[in-house]
């Protein structure tokens, strides 16, 4: 009876080697695969590298475009804020062909875009990240003042809240 349960420790140490075997032969065949395929350049070649610098083309040129500037917009804010006044300078991205039709209704332009300013609550000025909202806002506004496709972009120079 006593050899009986001084077999049975000895039986669950005992541990089968096969998976480390496994594994070691999993970890060899990575390796030659990885090997081989750096070798044969299907990964890390130096030469799609270049092919890729070959195929590179020339940057696209840049469309024809002309700036026209819009005088400096003053506004009066409510009074019951504690800055007085916001200061707004803005450049308009034209097509090089349009750009004596734009300057014809900038009056107009500036008109819109001061309605536009006017009308904001003083909440909509103060919050930084609502610049983008303003931007596409003021866009839309002179593009349909201007006509389709002859304003590209409104880019604010100034916009000072004091």
């Amino acid at each position: 009876m006593a050899d009986a349960t001084a077999d049975e420790p000895a039986t669950e140490t005992k541990s089968s080697k096969m998976p480390l075997i496994i594994g070691l032969v999993l970890l060899l065949a990575g390796g030659g695969g990885g090997f081989f395929a750096t070798w044969s350049g299907m990964i890390l070649s130096g030469e799609s590298v270049d092919e890729h610098a070959e195929e590179a083309k020339e940057p696209d040129a840049l469309p024809e475009v002309a700036f026209v500037t819009i005088d400096p917009i003053t506004i009066s804010l409510p009074s019951r804020s504690v800055q007085q006044h916001l200061r707004f300078r803005a450049s308009l991205e034209v097509p090089s062909e349009h750009v004596d039709d734009v300057e014809a209704i900038l009056p107009r332009v500036v008109d819109v875009l001061n309605s536009y300013l006017r009308a904001l609550e003083l909440k909509d000025l103060e919050n930084p990240s609502s610049l983008t909202r303003l931007r596409a806002q003021m866009l839309r506004r002179v593009q349909v003042v201007a006509g389709p496709d002859r304003v590209n972009d409104v880019l604010i120079m100034e916009f000072v809240l004091n």
